[in-house]
Order: structure tokens, then C-alpha cells, then sequence
């Protein structure tokens, strides 16, 4: 199994791995002939047999002239063709030799099919999936929004990936299948346009915005008054941490977004209201609805990542005038789930003379079962993307009457399908949607949302609850769009005019789009289908029976903001707020990121050219590998003052004695700073979160929640925690570090006041609550790392271990075994510019990565850099299927060939594909 050390480099090294790769080849097998009891066993051929072929010719129907397949070293595609057809037909064929497995997972999740791969254990997340659904919105996308030409792209890609499909048994498309055929008799079905155009809406589920924060503020409530809510979301930081756009204003008179307007025009934009009727705080009778479901949305599969935890990312873009080379420098690091494969792919796209009849040349990296790229460069211009973090889902509690729900002193009925889930191995199960006109019922997918508190907390407007109130869910990706179009759009976009005008059409999800050219101007883009509310500001489910509650409708496109070649002459964005909330009049959502990342990305860009330094491409790679800890800065000067009498606590505490606050993974000061941090968190804040917020199975003895007076007083029940640890709070990221700063010069603060335990005094205090925390801390890694400080690492606390998402994770131990991979010891951490994200609440463990990393060279293309978190290849002990991760874990980047001339120079494998 690899470790995070890398083999020397040169011929020799090229032996050692193709030894290491055969041996692990002999060592699967003979552990499933010797270990598995299926009555059938795997041989070298199985696990070799569906590895594509990447040399000589193979002849494809439908194409109409000849393909050229080249691929690097690291097996990386750079496709030929003299069509956009056979482009994207080729696109289809090859991602489908590498990926297919991955591909037909991810349209199975899309569609709520999984129980037809993987039997009855999935039958509730396909309820789920079947009252999002998501393939029926897909399909009406395509029969009814997207233009002739991105249809007929969608075609050939599909045509593509049947052509692979065609004569071939599971075991030749990859060993999940042959796994999977000890089980079942499952065949893949031919692939179609709209499984296509279904990925999208996985993607913006996962980059839906702030629906978990608006379930966690209402599982609040039953253990947290209004202030103390209010302290865990603070206000965005303006004054401390600079927006995305801080040039150009809104024009009330025009209700355009001017990029060089310099006037500030404010309006109302629909923030009224606090979310529901009657005040801040949720019903009591939703605590279990919405308990119940986070539980549902917890075992959703998320693609992405896990439910709860922000979907962060970096990007930023340089202007010339600041650039060694005279041109922009763009870089982008999207901060995702840790999978195996990546969830990138990436692959050039070449029309071998650009035309009418074949439009395209770029680069970049695509998602295995979409044509086109989702992020790269062409000939001309560069983008990449961050998560805008857009509110563009609400909640909404509806009062049932009959069989239908009340709106407006009225009874609707209900808009019903009946579903049929299809189970490997069992019975068919049919379930019945129903969707009121805020959307579908989500409660209706579990036992516990149908259930209602005996007080429920609403004002007296409110319908009597009798059986209880329904939960649906509003979403912008529940409406038809356009956003496949976009992706062709932007892909042969030459101008910042053109990158606007396909961004109008990236309606779901909404991302922060940056942009470069060849010509050397730089820009950014807001996107997004975002709504516009009556009352409520979307921060908490709002009451379904009041119209005037509902979306008025969504922000004009032309209102949404943007910049182009800013004085500063750079744009910075990291999930931060976008634009100052008193220079915009709409809301785009109340759940920023706090801006930790995005600071001090433009702190090392500022350090960088005062004094007119210039920036490099090596410069970009590092600012991308910087491990700097913002919340260190603020709370080790304190740690440091506290005077710690025992004698091994005060050895751990001497390790941030002159320590620069850098993450590395052989860092002893970074893992006890870390663990510091995670006990401060759980003593101040964790401790006194209600049940649904906290780690499954930890445990602890509190007062009942809602005690109605002196009887109560001193009564404690044994109340366990029911999140998922990926999921829980708190997880430790930029908000609290806000939530800290607010009141870290409080030192008698509420929030410092923690209850005693059998061996340890309650605290009244900041500084003797830090005390105990850095001796918690202490005793921690004394248990994890052992007794000697010198022997401590962030590294052996901070690990990734690279999952396959389906069987990798809930298959048998032997086949997680064949398919996983790690664990690698790393740097970096949550809200660091190396973001590697860890839960505070769940553990140590990496969550979060950078799924890849890139910077462009708009001088010249060829020394563009980039790196994927893991390989080209899905297919467990190819030579691609993690040869990347050792350089992406150690901040390298591989050469980014692009023209013809550099991509011929890199080829090691040219397949033709013929008509």
C-alpha cells in the first residue's frame, strides 16, 4: 500500500513500480483465492482485463474520419479530431475505458437506482433520490432548455461511451463488476443523454449553500436561546476580510451591476423577515423532523462530501502587471470529499483546425460521464471556479388537511407520481411522491420526519399542527435549466464579453467563475439562478400556508455582480462573502464563508508586490501549499500565558514556544495546537449543543432539555450524540474561528463556563478553560502519539486514506482492500489556504482536500501546471490510478502540455480511432 513517501525518480524507479505493481497483482489474487469463500476466484486476467487499450487502432461506428487518442506518461488524454462530433464521441469512448464503473454509479445515484447495483441497503437513499428527482428534471432539461447543438454534442458523447459498452461482459469493465457479480447477475445498460445532464444536479446538491446550516439553527433552539444561535453565526467580518468585488456598484436606475460604477446603490432585495412566522425560533415539534432529516441527508451518497461541513475552494487570478511574464497567472484548488478516483478527469479536447464544423481546442479537467471540460483554459482565455455558496434552497413547513396541505386559507391538493425502486436481489418497493408548490415532501422519505412535538412553537397565525406539519424543499436545480450549455459556451468562449454571456446561462449550481486572457485582461463573474424572497431570509424553514413567503422570483442576471481588470489589478476568491452587503441590494445568501482562506490569500499576494515584486507560477504552487493557521495567531500568544504547573502539560505547551503557526505534517507544535483547538471547541461550544448536532455514540450527561423550573434543577439524563462525524459540530472551520475571535477578549464569557467532571474542575474563566483544554489535549496525544513529544507529527494525526465511494466503502474488508488506498500523513488544515479539512468534532482525519490543483500561464500555455489528487484510471493496480497522489500530497505540479507541438513531446501511448 503506498504511504505519503515517493519511490526515487528515473529508470530505476520505473522497475521498482512496475515490480511493486505485479506483486500487488500476485497478492490480490492469491488473498481471494485463499480468502473468500464466493466458490469462485479472481486470476490476473480478471483484474487485467479491463484495462484499456491505449495503443494501436481500434474501429468505432458513427465516427467520421479518424480520432487521435495521445496519451502521456500519467496516461492523460489529449484527444484529435476534425469534427465537434467525433470530438465528443471520442471524449465518450475514452473516459468509458477509464472510468465506466464510476460513470454508471454516479447516473444510478442520480436516477435513485442504487438498489439495483447494490440490493435492499439502498433503498432509502433511492426514496430520497426519487422525491428529488433529479433524472426527471434532467430529462425535462433536455427535452425542453438546452439548444440543438449541446443536445447533439450529448449524443455523440453517448454514442462514445455505447460504442465501449458494446460486447462487453462486467468483468471487462472493471473489477467492481466482477465483484459485484458474486452477488448479483447486474449488467451496465447503455448510456444516455440525459445521465449526462443528471451529473449536474449531483453537483449542485452537493454546492446547494446553506440548507444544513438552516437545519442545525433549528435543532438549536432546543437547547440555545436566540443570542446564544446568534453567537454561533456571526456576522461576515467587511472590515477584517475583503469581499470577492470591491470595485463598481449597482445601478438602482438601470438594476444593472456597473464593474467601473464607483456610486453605492442600495435597495431592498427581499431580506425582510427571520425565516419563520413569528420570530427566530423553530417550532419545537420540527426538532424531530428535522433531526430526522439530517439523518436522511447524511446517508445520501455525497459525491462530493459529506453533508454539513461548507464545500470550500480556492481560486485567484494575477494580472500581468504584476506577473513575471508580463501576463495573468490564474489558479484554482476546488476543496471537495477525498475519493477514489478523483472526482476530476483530466483530458484535452482538439479540433485539429478550428472551424465551423469543429470548434473547439481546450484543456482541462472535465467530470467522467459529461462532455466538454469544466475547468481549464482554450487557445484564449482561462477560468476557474469556487463555490459562490448561494442560498438556493428553502425549507418549508406545510399544515396537511385531508389529502391536501394549506396555502393562502385554502386546501391544495397534492401534486402526486408513484415510483417503482427496482432491488437486486429482492422485491420491487413503490413508493408514492407528493409535492406541494414549494416542492416535493421530503419528509415524507422517514419515520421520524412525519412526527411532531406535543409543543409546537409557532405563533398564533399559525394552522392548528393536529398530525403534525410536512417539510418541502424549494430548489433552484428542481427547475429545468440551461446549465449544460454553458459548459460548450465557456469552453469556446475568446473574450471576457462571451465568458459573461455563458455564464448567464451556469444557472445551477452557482459558482464564483474567475477569468484570464491571452490579451491580458482579468475578470470575475457572480452566475446563478438565485431567488429573491417575499418575507424570510432563508436562514429558517418558513411557514409553506403564507404566501408571503414564497420567491417573488430570482436576481436579473445583469444585477449580479462582477469586475474587469480591478485597479488592484488581482481577484481573490474563496468561498467569501461576494460583494459588501451595504453596496448590493439583493441577498445572495446569509451563510458566507468567513473569508480566513481568502485573506490570506490576498495578504500573500500584497506581500509579494509591495514594492513592485512580481509574481511566478512557482509563487502561485506555494501560496496553494500554504499550511498557515489563522486561528493559531489569534489564540497561541494566550495558550502561552497560562501558567501550566504539571510538568508534562507544560512540555507540550513549550512546543508552540516560537512556533510560525505553519501546518506542516512533521510539525509536533501543529498537532498539539490542533489538539488544543479541538478540546477549546468541545468544552466551550460542542458540549452544550443538542444531541442531533454531536458525534454518534459520544455521550454525555446533561440537563433535559426544556426543564421548566426549580423541579428540574440538577436532574441529568444520559443524552448521546447522532451525527455522523463528518457532519457534526462543531466541525471547527472559519466560523468559529469568528465565533472565537467575537469574544476572545471576554474572558468571563458564558460560553467559557464548562461543567466539571470526576477529574476535572468546572471553569468560569477563558484562560482556565484553555487550561484545561491544552491538558486534555495533552493526555490526547499522549494516547494517539505516545508519551514523547519529539515523536509527535500533525502528519500521524492528519491522514488520508482514498476510498472507493461505492464498494471501497460498504463492501467486504478483502474487496476495500483491492480498492483503497492510503494513508498518506499531510500538512495543511480546515481554513488553511492547503486546505485539508478535518471535522474538530469527529476527529483528525482529512475530510476535505483539494481535488486538484492548476495555475495557467496566460504568456504561454505550455507552462501551465496542474495535478490530479489521484490518477487518470479508475481501475484498481493500473499504473494510473494513484500516480499522482504522491506529488499532489507533497505541493507538485505536473507540465500541462497543450499545444500540438508540446503534446506530441509527452506521448508515450497513441490509439486511432477509426470510422
Amino acid at each position: 500500500m503506498p504511504s505519503n513517501t515517493t519511490a526515487s525518480s528515473g529508470h530505476k524507479s520505473g522497475k521498482k513500480k512496475g515490480r511493486r505493481a505485479r506483486l500487488i497483482v500476485i497478492v490480490l489474487v492469491l488473498a481471494i483465492v485463499g480468502g473468500i469463500g464466493f466458490g469462485a476466484y479472481w486470476s490476473i486476467s480478471t483484474v487485467r482485463a479491463s484495462f484499456p487499450q491505449t495503443k494501436g487502432t481500434i474501429k468505432l461506428d458513427g465516427l467520421s474520419g479518424p480520432v487521435d487518442v495521445k496519451r502521456d506518461g500519467n496516461g492523460i488524454p489529449q484527444i484529435y479530431a476534425e469534427s465537434d462530433a467525433d470530438l465528443f464521441m471520442a471524449q465518450g469512448y475514452v473516459q468509458a475505458q477509464d472510468r465506466f464503473w464510476e460513470m454508471d454509479v454516479r447516473r444510478h445515484m442520480t436516477s435513485g437506482r442504487l438498489s439495483e447495483m447494490f440490493g435492499k441497503s439502498q433503498v432509502k437513499n433511492d426514496e430520497f433520490l426519487r422525491t428529488l428527482g433529479w433524472h426527471r428534471v434532467a430529462k425535462k432539461e433536455y427535452d425542453s432548455k438546452l439548444s440543438p447543438e449541446t443536445k447533439k454534442y450529448l449524443q455523440a458523447y453517448a454514442k462514445g461511451v455505447n460504442a465501449y459498452l458494446e460486447g462487453k461482459d462486467g468483468k471487462d469493465i472493471s473489477v467492481e463488476y466482477a465483484a459485484l457479480g458474486f452477488e448479483n447477475d447486474y449488467a451496465p445498460q447503455e448510456w444516455t443523454p440525459v445521465d449526462s445532464v443528471a451529473w449536474l444536479k449531483a453537483m449542485a446538491w452537493d454546492l446547494r449553500g446553506n440548507m444544513q446550516d438552516e437545519i442545525d439553527r433549528s435543532l438549536m433552539t432546543s437547547r440555545l436561546g436566540p443570542e446564544q444561535i446568534k453567537d454561533l453565526y456571526p456576522k461576515y467580518p467587511f472590515k477584517r476580510n475583503k469581499p470577492i468585488v470591491q470595485e463598481g456598484a449597482y445601478n438602482s436606475v438601470t438594476k444593472e451591476y456597473d464593474a467601473k460604477g464607483t456610486s453605492t446603490q442600495t435597495g431592498t432585495g427581499g431580506t425582510a423577515g427571520t425565516g419563520l412566522a413569528g420570530g427566530t425560533q423553530a417550532p419545537a415539534g420540527m426538532q424531530s423532523q428535522l433531526s430526522g432529516l439530517s439523518d436522511v441527508l447524511d446517508d445520501v451518497p455525497a459525491i462530493l462530501g459529506p453533508n454539513g461541513n461548507g464545500i470550500g475552494s480556492n481560486s485567484w487570478v494575477v494580472s500581468g502587471e504584476h506577473t513575471i511574464t508580463g501576463k495573468p497567472l490564474l489558479a484554482n484548488d476546488p476543496h471537495l470529499a477525498p475519493q477514489l478516483p478523483s472526482v476530476w478527469y483530466q483530458m484535452g479536447l482538439h479540433c485539429r483546425s478550428v472551424s465551423s464544423k469543429c470548434q473547439y481546442d481546450v484543456s482541462g479537467y472535465t467530470f467522467s460521464g459529461m462532455p466538454g471540460v469544466v475547468i481549464g483554459h482554450n487557445d484564449q482565455i482561462a477560468w476557474g471556479m469556487t463555490n459562490l455558496g448561494a442560498d438556493v434552497t428553502d425549507l418549508y413547513l406545510e399544515k396537511f388537511t385531508g389529502d391536501g396541505y394549506q396555502y393562502d386559507e385554502k386546501v391544495l391538493p397534492f401534486k402526486t407520481r408513484e415510483e417503482v425502486i427496482k432491488v437486486a436481489g429482492g422485491k420491487e418497493k413503490k413508493i408514492t411522491v407528493r409535492e406541494t408548490n414549494n416542492g416535493p415532501l421530503i419528509s415524507d422519505r422517514d419515520d421520524e420526519l412525519v412526527k411532531v412535538g406535543k409543543k409546537a412553537g409557532v405563533d398564533t397565525a399559525a394552522p392548528d399542527r393536529g398530525d403534525g406539519y410536512g417539510v418541502a424543499l424549494r430548489w433552484t436545480a428542481l427547475t429545468p435549466g440551461k446549465s449544460m450549455d454553458a459548459v460548450f459556451e465557456l469552453n469556446k468562449a475568446k473574450d471576457f464579453t462571451e465568458f459573461r454571456k455563458a455564464a448567464a446561462s451556469f444557472e445551477v449550481p452557482s459558482q464564483n467563475l474567475i477569468y484570464a486572457d491571452r490579451e491580458g485582461h482579468i475578470g470575475y463573474q457572480a452566475p446563478g439562478k438565485i431567488p429573491v424572497r417575499g418575507k424570510g431570509d432563508g436562514s429558517l424553514p418558513a411557514p409553506g400556508w403564507d404566501p408571503e413567503y414564497r420567491w417573488t422570483g430570482y436576481i436579473p442576471q445583469d444585477a449580479l455582480p462582477y469586475e474587469y481588470d480591478p485597479k488592484r489589478g488581482y481577484i481573490v476568491t474563496a468561498n467569501q462573502a461576494v460583494i459588501d452587503k451595504d453596496k448590493y441590494p439583493y441577498q445572495l445568501t446569509a451563510d458566507w464563508g468567513y473569508g480566513a482562506r481568502s485573506q490570506r490569500i490576498d495578504d500573500l499576494i500584497q506581500s509579494k508586490i509591495k514594492n513592485g515584486g512580481k509574481i511566478s507560477t512557482e509563487d502561485m504552487r506555494l501560496m496553494q501549499m500554504d499550511n498557515s493557521s489563522e486561528i493559531a495567531k489569534l489564540l497561541v500568544p494566550k495558550l502561552l500565558k497560562i501558567d501550566i504547573k504539571d510538568k508534562y502539560v507544560r512540555e507540550a505547551q513549550k512546543l508552540l514556544e516560537g512556533w510560525d503557526y505553519t501546518q506542516d505534517a512533521d510539525s509536533a507544535a501543529a498537532a498539539y495546537f490542533n489538539s488544543v483547538w479541538r478540546s477549546i471547541l468541545k468544552l466551550a461550544f460542542g458540549n452544550k449543543l443538542p444531541k442531533e448536532l454531536r458525534v454518534k455514540g459520544q455521550c454525555l450527561n446533561v440537563e433535559p432539555a426544556g426543564n421548566t423550573g426549580p423541579a428540574d434543577e440538577g436532574k441529568k439524563v444520559r443524552e448521546c450524540g447522532e451525527r455522523d462525524a463528518d457532519s457534526a459540530q462543531p466541525d471547527g472551520g472559519d466560523r468559529y474561528y469568528e465565533v472565537v475571535r467575537k469574544i476572545i477578549d471576554d474572558e468571563t464569557n458564558d460560553w467559557w463556563k464548562s461543567p466539571g467532571t470526576r477529574t476535572d474542575e468546572e471553569t468560569k474563566t477563558r484562560d482556565q478553560l484553555f487550561k484545561r483544554a491544552m491538558e486534555d489535549a495533552r493526555w490526547d496525544l499522549t494516547a494517539k502519539l505516545g508519551k514523547d513529544v519529539d515523536t509527535w507529527s500533525w502528519g500521524r494525526l492528519h491522514r488520508l486514506t482514498l476510498k472507493n465511494q461505492t464498494l471501497g466503502t460498504e463492501g467486504p474488508g478483502w474487496l476495500q482492500f483491492v480498492l483503497n488506498r492510503g494513508p498518506w500523513n499531510l500538512g495543511g488544515g480546515e481554513a488553511a489556504v492547503n486546505a485539508t479539512g478535518w471535522n474538530a468534532a469527529g476527529g483528525y482525519g482529512v475530510v476535505w482536500v483539494p481535488s486538484m490543483r492548476m495555475v495557467v500561464n496566460l504568456k504561454d500555455l505550455d507552462k501551465s501546471k496542474w495535478i490530479n489528487l489521484t490518477g487518470a484510471s479508475g481501475h484498481a493496480y493500473n499504473a494510473h490510478y494513484t500516480d499522482q497522489t504522491d506529488k499532489w500530497a507533497k505541493g507538485e505540479l505536473l507540465p500541462w502540455a497543450y499545444s500540438k507541438k508540446a503534446v506530441d513531446g509527452s506521448t508515450s501511448d497513441t490509439l486511432v480511432l477509426r470510422p
